[in-house]
């Protein structure tokens, strides 16, 4: 385990003005994305687009680190560079997912338990030697009628802890991210209540499973309305009440707080990240930054659309999207910045 490593990974991870490009999605995932723009779900596409996105100019100027896909950190660059490499020269560290996906979990209706932890140790070696210096793990936490039930907050937690020890032991950070969907017809109190108890629980498993804090990244979900509620809480109570449940719940010693987009418009995710970071300036123990897959670049797979001659025009409007979330994480996004390009 070298604490220093991982200390000087972690912040990087979230300096300023920086945050997490999540590419890991799976093949199955990118099939439906693929299938949005009319574009064969191949290897040879995934791959081709990945490069599209990691060989934008300029980019490490806003992104600090890569999730990636098992499939993808084994690969290289149309111009024969591996991916880990050509991140690391844009000046970008190289992540992992390394989950196994969420599956039924028996007994509980409508919940979900993530899968993964058999073997995990020796995969984790394996991607460190690949250049991975950071990894992920994701809960899925459904807010519904009786659920989640206390059984399910507690395994998925579990689970975390579990996995973030195996990834100091290897030297890698860890990224824990309990999500609670946004699907649903809940209020966005029920929302805090639930995001409360679950980054609780997991963070009481991690201490637990004696994982340091020092050495964690928590990628959150934000406090927000169901998708179905009636009522859509506004931005400003949004980025307050995320605040507000995350100081009750998250100890003050992790290096940061980034956050997934879960589902919102690109114009929302980036929002509601700059509102968390205005209104709070200097009140808040951590950098909150964030970790967007679809917020980041899905405007980009339309603007490709599996052309060779849009790629240009791709890598710019990816670029736009990287600088707007740039902005979000230190406060300053606007809808005027939203409207300039370049």
């Amino acid at each position: 385990m070298d604490s220093k490593l991982m200390a000087a990974t972690a912040a990087a991870m979230v300096a300023s003005g920086k945050g997490l490009l999540a590419a890991d999605e799976s093949s199955a995932t990118v099939a439906k994305r693929f299938a949005g723009v009319n574009v064969e779900n191949t290897e040879a596409n995934r791959r081709t687009y990945r490069d599209l996105l990691f060989t934008t100019p300029g980019i490490g100027s806003h992104i600090s680190g890569v999730i990636l896909f098992d499939e993808t950190i084994r690969q290289s660059s149309l111009a024969g560079k591996p991916f880990p490499a050509l991140l690391e020269s844009q000046g970008i560290i190289p992540g992992i997912k390394v989950d196994g996906g969420a599956k039924d979990y028996a007994g509980h209706p409508g919940e979900q338990v993530t899968e993964g932890l058999d073997g995990l140790r020796g995969r984790l070696a394996e991607y460190f030697k690949l250049g991975a210096r950071f990894a992920k793990w994701r809960a899925v936490i459904n807010v519904g009628r009786d659920i989640p039930s206390s059984g399910c907050i507690e395994a998925n937690a579990h689970a975390l802890a579990r996995y973030s020890a195996l990834c100091q032991e290897a030297s890698i950070v860890p990224i824990i991210e309990p999500e609670v969907l946004i699907d649903g017809d809940h209020t966005i109190e029920r929302c805090h209540e639930v995001s409360e108890a679950v980054l609780r629980a997991t963070f009481q498993a991690c201490y637990g499973q004696r994982v340091s804090a020092e050495h964690l990244i928590l990628k959150a979900s934000m406090v927000i309305s169901g998708k179905s509620c009636a009522t859509q809480a506004p931005e400003e109570q949004v980025a307050d009440m995320t605040v507000e449940c995350l100081k009750r719940a998250v100890p003050a010693a992790l290096p940061g707080v980034v956050f997934l987009s879960g589902g919102q418009s690109d114009e929302k995710a980036a929002a509601h990240l700059s509102l968390m970071n205005s209104r709070h300036a200097g009140r808040l123990p951590w950098p909150l930054t964030f970790s967007y897959s679809r917020a980041l670049h899905q405007a980009a797979l339309k603007a490709w659309s599996g052309r060779e001659g849009n790629v240009q025009a791709a890598q710019g409007v990816f670029a736009h999207r990287a600088r707007m979330c740039s902005l979000a994480s230190q406060g300053r996004y606007t809808a005027v910045e939203e409207r300039t390009a370049g």
